[in-house]
C-alpha cells in the first residue's frame, strides 16, 4: 500500500504515547471550553431570548384583542395559550441554529480552531457531539426563560407543560446536528444567505401563528413534514394538555433527525479534518 493511500489519522490516534478520553470528556471538554469564551459575551444571549418574546407580546397578546379563540384538539384556548407554545419551539429552534451555522463556520473555516483541538486527545466524534450540546444549551436557556415568562401571564394550564422542556431540548438536538452538518458544506458567508431564506419561511408557516389547517392540499403535507412544525405540534401539545398520537410521531421525527445529522457531521469532519 503507498503511503498516499494510507489515511491520515489525528495526533490522538497516531500517538502511541496518548491517552484517548473517554467521550463524555472530550465532549465536556469542549462544551467548558465554549462556556468559558462565551460567558462574557452574556448580551449575545439575551438578543436570542427577546426575539420570541416580542412576538408573543405584539402577535399573541396584542393581536390576540382581536380574535375571540382558536381550537386545538377539539378544546377552545385563547390566541395568547395557542401562540406561546410556538414561540417557545422557535427559541430552541433559533437558539440552536444561531450556534451551530455561524458560530461553527467561523471556527472551521477562519479560526481553524478544530484543527488546533485535534493536536490534543480530542477527536471529531467529541467536537461533533460537544459543539451540538453547546448549541442544545443555547436553545434550553432561552426555552427555560420562555417557559417561565408563559408561566407568569398565565399562559401554561397543565402539567404535561413540564415535559415542555425536555421537548425544547430534543428540537434544540435535533436543529443543531442538522444545522452543524449542513454547514461544513458551506464555502464562503454568502452561503448564509441560504440559511436565512429557510429560517424565516419555516418560522412564519410552521403552525406558529395560525393553524395548519389554513393550508390545503399538498402544501398543508409539506408543512407537515417540516422539522419545526413537529417542535411547535410537541410543544403546544404538552402545554395544553391535550395529548394526541402526533407527540410520539414528533418525538420520533426529532430523534432521527438529530442522529442522522450527528452521524453527518462526525463523517464530514473526519473528511475536511482528517484527509
Amino acid at each position: 500500500m503507498s503511503a498516499a493511500s494510507v489515511p491520515a489519522q489525528s495526533p490522538a490516534e497516531s500517538s502511541p504515547h496518548s491517552s484517548p478520553l473517554r467521550p463524555w470528556e472530550g465532549t465536556g471538554l469542549l462544551v467548558l471550553r465554549n462556556y468559558v469564551t462565551y460567558r462574557r459575551q452574556w448580551k449575545l444571549f439575551v438578543t436570542g431570548f427577546l426575539e420570541p418574546v416580542f412576538y408573543l407580546f405584539s402577535i399573541g397578546i396584542g393581536v390576540g384583542k382581536l380574535i375571540h379563540s382558536f381550537e386545538v384538539g377539539g378544546h377552545t384556548i385563547p390566541y395568547a395559550e395557542f401562540v406561546a407554545p410556538g414561540m417557545l419551539a422557535a427559541s430552541a429552534f433559533n437558539g440552536a441554529l444561531m450556534d451551530s451555522t455561524f458560530n461553527v463556520f467561523f471556527k472551521l473555516k477562519y479560526e481553524k480552531l478544530y484543527d488546533q483541538m485535534l493536536a490534543t486527545p480530542l477527536t471529531t466524534s467529541d467536537i461533533a457531539r460537544g459543539e451540538i450540546i453547546w448549541g442544545q444549551l443555547r436553545g434550553a436557556s432561552y426555552s427555560v426563560a420562555f417557559l417561565l415568562v408563559m408561566w407568569a401571564l398565565g399562559l401554561v394550564h397543565s402539567w404535561w407543560a413540564v415535559l415542555a422542556f425536555p421537548a425544547t431540548l430534543l428540537i434544540g438536538f435535533a436543529f443543531s446536528a442538522v444545522c452543524m452538518g449542513l454547514t461544513t458544506y458551506m464555502t464562503s458567508w454568502q452561503d448564509f444567505d441560504k440559511v436565512l431564506l429557510v429560517q424565516l419561511p419555516l418560522f412564519l408557516f410552521s403552525g406558529t401563528f395560525f393553524p395548519v389547517t389554513a393550508f390545503h392540499g399538498v402544501l398543508r403535507w409539506v408543512v407537515e413534514a417540516t422539522p419545526l412544525y413537529r417542535g411547535v405540534v410537541l410543544c403546544r401539545e404538552l402545554t395544553t394538555g391535550v395529548i394526541t398520537w402526533e407527540s410520539g410521531v414528533s418525538v420520533v421525527y426529532l430523534v432521527a433527525m438529530g442522529l442522522l445529522g450527528l452521524l453527518v457531521v462526525r463523517r464530514r469532519l473526519e473528511t475536511l479534518l482528517l484527509t
